[in-house]
């Protein structure tokens, strides 16, 4: 504030109550003096510059307010508190949920633990005696409600989340201080195709530098642990050739989630060349089934049939259908572990490779697809309702016609071997889906 008292100090003669202003014409500041005194003027000008310039730089460096976003969602930065706040009764609840029931079970992390993917992993390692510790930012690209009872049932099981993000640098500091992390299956993400037109920025910064956050946190921790993350079929993009092979192209991708997606496969391999972190890239195709992710076309056609509502069914511009990969979340899990348990050790220590490390990606699919047709005549059997169809043109925003995984890798490597066909998924996907929205008001629907 001192480069302020020039300033100050000349304006000290103008009153501060209302009324005409007479300059003293034996004031050496007088109007006249001050358009023409030739050391004033450009002290005066240079400081009111200054402080201008001051002002424009602090407003156009200050973040941003987050308006919500298309469909009047909220912000999805997170709220968590700051970790300084969190006293030891935290970080107890935190070491006893990541603690392995048994001398050989993994200390898993999971991001994304409230997630579809997340959750039903975080169950299965709970299951088989591994010790987990959920984090998740809970943020509004969909129903938090759903997310909280997916939460529910993983405390039922003793599993704790942390209510964080992962591009904050210092909670993800104080986790891997308070705990000795064996794994990390990094299933956090902004979903959804679609959703990249009305909000890109979300897709960077917990697709990308989300991402980074985490493997910094990793790469300087001591022991570094194996890291299992979710890629996605997506970045086979506009791909003709089928079924998508591991050695294909992934240059080509079609919507800018499929970009964020690509962007962190060639960051894993930047971590693991430099760092030594053992990575091993997951791509799912289609997930489905109970708890699933209301974004999705099998879960919002069930919605709108039940409710009498028109659904869209989308072709290709020559009237051919869009097909998809359809993996039952079961068929998936299976993946995931048995991705974990083939993990080997990280080589680094303090952020410093001491040898080669593990470097692997795997399609995770169902190798039939499915016309999206045949999944709504499957909906309509299982509802007992007709479903009110129009059949449009596929948009340009982003998605594919068709997907279809060539699992061979992952049969050889992780013994990966789907088995629910799309029916018998479905099946069990309506049953929870009424179960669960039958308790809820209609309006929930």
């Amino acid at each position: 504030m001192t480069q302020l008292k020039p300033i100050l100090t000349h304006l000290d003669a103008i009153p501060s109550t209302p009324g005409k202003f007479k300059p003293d014409k034996s004031s050496p500041y007088s109007l006249y003096r001050l358009r023409f005194h030739p050391t004033l003027f450009p002290r005066f000008t240079l400081w009111s510059f200054l402080f201008i310039c001051f002002i424009v730089l602090f407003f156009f460096f200050s973040p941003p307010t987050n308006s919500a976003a298309g469909n009047n969602r909220r912000s999805l930065k997170n709220t968590v508190s700051p970790p300084a706040a969190l006293g030891p009764n935290w970080e107890r609840r935190v070491r006893a949920s990541a603690r392995p029931r048994s001398k050989t079970g993994f200390t898993v992390l999971v991001t994304g633990a409230a997630g579809f993917v997340g959750s039903h992993v975080s169950l299965a390692l709970k299951r088989r005696g591994d010790g987990v510790l959920g984090l998740d930012n809970f943020n509004h690209y969909y129903d938090v409600g759903l997310k909280k009872a997916r939460m529910g049932l993983l405390e039922r099981s003793g599993i704790y989340i942390v209510d964080g993000d992962i591009n904050d640098a210092v909670l993800l500091k104080k986790l891997f201080d308070a705990v000795a992390f064996t794994h990390v299956m990094h299933m956090a993400a902004q979903a959804g195709v679609r959703y990249a037109m009305q909000n890109p920025g979300s897709y960077v910064h917990s697709n990308i530098a989300g991402f980074v956050s985490l493997l910094e946190a990793c790469k300087m921790a001591n022991p570094q642990p194996s890291i299992v993350w979710a890629s996605s079929s997506s970045v086979y993009g506009l791909n003709s050739k089928v079924p998508f092979s591991e050695k294909d192209r992934t240059d080509q991708p079609a919507s800018l989630y499929a970009a964020t997606k690509k962007a962190g496969e060639e960051i894993a391999h930047t971590y693991n060349h430099i760092h030594g972190l053992s990575i091993t890239g997951l791509r799912f195709f289609t997930v489905y089934g109970p708890w699933g992710r209301p974004d999705m076309a099998y879960f919002f056609f069930t919605k709108d049939i039940l409710r009498g509502k028109e659904i869209k069914i989308f072709e290709t511009s020559d009237h051919g259908s869009v097909a998809r990969d359809f993996t039952y979340i079961d068929d998936v899990v299976k993946g995931c572990l048995a991705a974990l348990d083939t993990a080997k050790k990280s080589t680094g220590s303090g952020g410093k490779k001491k040898g080669a490390a593990q470097l692997r990606i795997y399609n995770l699919g169902n190798t039939k697809p499915v016309p999206v047709g045949r999944l709504v005549s499957i909906l309509e059997k299982l509802l007992k309702v007709k479903a009110k169809k129009k059949v449009l043109q596929m948009p340009r925003n982003g998605d594919v016609p068709f997907t279809h995984a060539n699992i061979t890798l992952a049969q050889k490597e992780l013994g990966y071997k789907p088995t629910t066909d799309l029916e018998i998924g479905l099946k069990k996907f309506v049953k929870w889906y009424v179960n669960y929205y039958g308790s809820k008001k209609k309006s929930a629907w």
